[in-house]
């Protein structure tokens, strides 16, 4: 799993295996690049303000390490280091170097075209969509995806290359630009590589069919995949909302996005909270879900009932009626409408039925971890409070699930009825909403079973 990434790359380090396309190569020599707790050290000295640094191991073996640059505090370094594939030393903006850093904490060991990456074997695209349940951004391969080395590239003239030292970038320097004489600058970079590795190892970008420029998209095309407007689109990008995904070229001044990075957008808005909340809109109000609609409805019917049909009501619509004491008594009548249809809110039925099996979950839980048949077991925030809340508006209902409660824990789990009726207790005494140090104790004392 790979973080999502957002961040765009101002440079190269000179002694990057891996260097970025179109990016200037930046003399790196005052890194301690084979070190990275000096790395993480260069950005936490003491008495300078507006720096950081850290390092953390990888799963692969190897490390990421990113500092602040100490001659330019508005840049910062990230190395991460693969004991078979090398290193990438990367120059970032400040402001995205920590956020970019723990995007390679993971399987990630480079990043090209607006996101894709690549963890050694197999290029993936951009992380956007989240799986919810296992908290991880889903990986897609990049089918047919071809790998680029540095001994794939044409030759360049080392003679007409650049290295830069970090304190002559400048804004437009930092900016990716083709039509920069890069292939000089990599062979120039190529002639100064210390490294032992091949240049056939050292990757430099990807090909894939959905990558060609001719399957690449515009503004256009991604707001109609999106369901948007181009202009909203475009607003998104100005203002930074809505996570836009990192365009994979720029054309002719004009972003282009892939169309599987612009599906899996799409596909990250649907599975939004407002996109989710679509599907269960009412038709009428959109705003509304479904069940608010139906409940406003209801209760419209049932006030027009009781403020009009209801003659001894209707009558406190004339002028002498409109007092305070006169629609505070409409008032407690038509609230009493909305208490007494509870059951139109919550299915009390089934809300039990799930306190019941939560609480036996808990209990199962604890009995299988830490047994303790003496004291009580401790039961979930969450689940106690709804225990409180059907105890406190539908105590007939809530006797029976604690009686269900309680016969289950000792059938099927070998609970006691004593440890469950005190786990109860406690977990009301805990989380309960009624004040007093016994506000459940006579409920309890009649809804638990009965001495011997």
């Amino acid at each position: 799993m790979a973080l999502s990434y957002r961040y765009t790359a101002v440079g190269n380090g000179l002694r990057t295996d891996h260097p970025i396309p179109d990016l200037p190569f930046v003399d790196d020599s005052h890194l301690p690049l084979d070190d990275p707790d000096a790395i993480e050290a260069i950005g936490r000295k003491p008495g300078v303000n507006g720096t950081w640094g850290r390092t953390d191991l990888c799963k692969d073996g190897g490390w990421v390490a990113f500092t602040t640059d100490v001659l330019r505090p508005d840049l910062g370094w990230v190395v991460r280091w693969h004991p078979e594939h090398g290193r990438s030393v990367v120059l970032y903006r400040d402001e995205d170097v920590a956020s970019a850093y723990m995007s390679y904490e993971d399987e990630a060991l480079l990043f090209r075209a607006g996101g894709y990456w690549w963890d050694g074997t197999t290029w993936y695209r951009p992380s956007q969509v989240f799986d919810r349940a296992r908290e991880i951004y889903v990986n897609r391969p990049v089918p047919a995806a071809l790998t680029i080395s540095a001994a794939d590239l044409p030759q360049g003239d080392p003679g007409k290359g650049a290295v830069w030292a970090i304190t002559e970038l400048g804004p437009d320097t930092m900016t990716p630009a083709a039509s920069r004489r890069w292939h000089d600058d990599l062979a120039l970079w190529a002639l100064r590589h210390g490294s032992v590795r091949h240049l056939a190892g050292c990757v430099v970008h990807l090909t894939a069919p959905e990558l060609a420029a001719d399957q690449l998209l515009g503004v256009a095309e991604l707001a109609e995949i999106a369901g948007i407007g181009a202009s909203t689109l475009r607003a998104y990008q100005t203002r930074g909302e809505s996570d836009v995904p990192l365009a994979q070229a720029t054309v002719g001044g004009r972003s282009m996005w892939s169309r599987p990075v612009a599906e899996d957008w799409a596909e990250t808005r649907r599975r939004s909270r407002d996109g989710v909340a679509r599907t269960m809109a009412d038709r009428d109000h959109e705003n509304l879900s479904v069940g608010v609609a139906r409940l406003w409805d209801y209760f419209t019917n049932a006030f027009v009932i009781d403020l009009w049909d209801r003659d001894r009501n209707r009558k406190r619509f004339a002028l002498r009626w409109r007092t305070k004491a006169a629609v505070r008594d409409v008032a407690y009548d038509v609230a009493w409408t909305a208490a007494a249809s509870l059951d139109r809110i919550v299915p009390l039925g089934d809300l039990g039925a799930t306190i019941r099996a939560a609480v036996l979950f808990e209990l199962a839980d604890w009995q299988r971890t830490v047994r303790n048949d003496e004291v009580s077991y401790p039961i979930n925030h969450a689940i106690a409070r709804m225990l409180d809340w059907l105890i406190q508006h539908e105590p007939g209902h809530a006797r029976a699930v604690v009686a269900e409660i309680v016969g289950e824990a000792e059938r099927g789990l070998g609970i006691p009825p004593e440890v469950t009726g005190s786990s109860l207790r406690q977990a009301l005494a805990l989380d309960g909403k009624l004040s007093g140090e016994n506000a459940y104790a006579e409920f309890l004392d009649l809804v638990l079973p009965p001495d011997d």
